[in-house]
């Protein structure tokens, strides 16, 4: 069986809100696959000690780098999590493609991943629109009290 998430991340990869915003955001997304016909399995949020890789799982394919345009193997990305363990002190890495020092976070992806300290995901939800829409995204953004990227990952 596969699972579906989308999850939700402060756009500065250090950033943590406090419990009380944490909470209600969790609460505002639960509400989104609250209607008839619509459905998720669980929606909860994690505080990461260190800075950690939010991947898109299945949907990651392909990585380019910022400076040269070169394509990025995902083994190199694969290796550098394995050697950190998901969890980053810092994001900044020589890249393989041309040596320039990039931030892990300023690379392109060919689907949107994240680097955090703190994420809400809803698993397996279900309604018309799955993904939020751009003033959901505003509204979670107001209840956490700093901006977030939304990131859809498949297992």
């Amino acid at each position: 069986m596969s699972d579906d998430y989308i999850r939700l991340v402060p756009t500065d990869p250090n950033w943590q809100p406090d419990p009380e915003a944490a909470a209600a955001l969790v609460a505002y997304v639960a509400s989104l696959f609250s209607g008839p016909g619509d459905a998720v399995d669980e929606v909860k949020q994690t505080f990461y000690d260190r800075v950690t890789l939010i991947d898109a799982g299945m949907y990651m394919e392909r990585i380019t780098c910022p400076r040269c345009a070169g394509v990025i193997s995902m083994d190199w990305l694969g290796d550098l999590v394995r050697e950190n363990g998901m969890g980053f002190d810092h994001l900044d890495v020589a890249v393989p493609c041309c040596g320039a020092v990039v931030g892990l976070n300023t690379l392109h992806y060919e689907e949107p991943i994240g680097f955090a300290r703190f994420e809400v995901s809803a698993l397996n939800a279900t309604r018309a629109g799955y993904e939020l829409d751009p003033n959901e995204l505003a509204r979670a953004a107001d209840l956490l009290g700093h901006p977030v990227a939304q990131i859809l990952a498949h297992y």
